[in-house]
């Protein structure tokens, strides 16, 4: 007989992965739809079971120690087992669910837009929208989109789409440069970047300049954020066709040079090797599709 007693306290683990998902016990506890004080007790419970601290306190949320990252990783494939056993027992109803990581941009300029159409009638959607890399054989999704040049070990991997660099600004900006503008004109102003300043390198280089950060430039973590600058009037992006095509199309921003030059790094499907439940395999397929249009768009 198995000794039960040597379980951890289930309600805490899964507490405990909620606010390493949202990085707070405030964000747990709305998950849950438990009071603040009581995903602290159970996490409280689970540390005591465990005999070490889960989680570094901070002053805006909490960070999983590397024990709890441990921990953590272990809890979720052990509920993931789980899971994939009550897909294979329990009579369907409703839509089959799949998780999908993504990074911030990437959903708001790309996937939210889609994302009804992707689902459609039959599936379900549950995104996880992180900077860090999913673990996906420790079951922390079903498939992720990383944004790289690839390959990756130990997935399966299959390209989404490219991208190309262009340079774009606010339609009154544009209007003052045209649509022909010199590198000399552009670098007369901010040039707006993420914390990645190889694009406008490379774009410069073309142009036989060489490019490093100005003090007037100005720096953004989320790539959107670069956009939302740019369409502020604050300075010269570059922007990702396709992935933000739809900046132009709704005149935020205005092309000011047609010469592009193509990006290193592209996005791609990611799964777990051997993957063959069919929800999983379905949302990858219509993910490609979606992407095969911008093609002809």
């Amino acid at each position: 007989m198995h000794d039960y007693s040597a379980l951890p306290p289930f309600d805490g683990v899964v507490a405990m992965l909620a606010a390493a998902d949202g990085g707070s016990f405030t964000a747990a506890a709305d998950a849950l739809g438990l009071t603040h004080g009581s995903v602290s007790r159970r996490i409280g419970h689970l540390e005591h079971w465990l005999g070490t601290s889960l989680f570094e306190r901070q002053a805006r949320g909490v960070r999983l120690t590397p024990a709890g990252q441990r921990f953590a990783a272990t809890a979720r494939r052990a509920l993931g087992l789980l899971a994939d056993s009550a897909d294979q027992w329990r009579p369907r109803t409703g839509r089959s669910l799949v998780r999908l990581s993504v990074v911030p941009s990437f959903a708001r300029l790309w996937l939210i837009p889609r994302l009804a159409e992707l689902q459609g009638d039959d599936l379900a959607i549950e995104l996880t929208i992180e900077h860090r890399t999913s673990d996906l054989d420790a079951r922390e999704a079903d498939i992720a989109i990383r944004y790289g040049t690839g390959p990756y070990a130990d997935v399966e991997s299959r390209l989404l789409f490219g991208e190309r660099f262009v340079p774009c600004a606010s339609p009154a900006l544009a209007a003052s440069l045209g649509t022909a503008a010199t590198a000399n004109a552009l670098i007369a102003h901010p040039l707006l970047h993420d914390s990645n300043i190889a694009p406008w390198q490379s774009w410069l280089a073309g142009e036989g300049l060489a490019y490093r950060p100005r003090a007037r430039d100005r720096r953004f973590e989320d790539y959107d954020l670069v956009l939302e600058a740019a369409a502020a009037g604050l300075g010269i992006a570059l922007l990702r066709f396709p992935t933000a095509n739809a900046w132009i199309e709704r005149g935020a921003v205005a092309i000011v040079s047609e010469r592009h030059v193509p990006n290193p790094a592209a996005h791609h499907i990611v799964t777990r090797r051997s993957e063959d439940r069919p929800a999983v395999i379905e949302v990858a397929r219509r993910l490609r599709a979606a992407a095969a249009l911008l093609d002809s768009s």
